[in-house]
């Protein structure tokens, strides 16, 4: 039987590890054992940060919304709680977006979630 030797698939799963350090500081980038740690480590570094990104984006929401009916006299929890119980389904991504862009629109919604309390 003949004999398979895995140079070329060896030589292929190196330089994609090599490619995704390219830009990587000193060893980091052409050294394949220091390239295939730093490549790991920072992939666990975007998996986490993808998932601190919706928090830090919902938190930022959360402020804006807060800011923008602090003036009317109420609070972010009781007009959250006044569109939920008014019907108004809406995320807090577009709040804050109407908060900022439409003052008008969002002093309305204000006002129901007043009178729905």
């Amino acid at each position: 039987m003949a004999r398979v030797k895995g140079a070329m698939m060896t030589r292929k799963r190196r330089n994609k590890t090599l490619k995704l350090a390219k830009s990587y500081w000193g060893s980091k980038s052409t050294h394949f054992k220091m390239a295939k740690q730093a490549v790991k480590k920072s992939g666990v570094y975007s998996y986490v940060g993808r998932r601190l990104k919706k928090r830090d984006f919902r938190r930022l929401w959360i402020t804006r919304i807060s800011a923008a009916v602090a003036p009317y006299g109420i609070n972010y929890s009781r007009f959250m709680n006044g569109l939920k119980r008014a019907g108004i389904e809406m995320n807090r991504k577009a709040l804050s977006e109407m908060a900022i862009a439409d003052p008008a629109a969002f002093k309305a919604l204000v006002e129901t979630a007043k009178k729905a309390l």
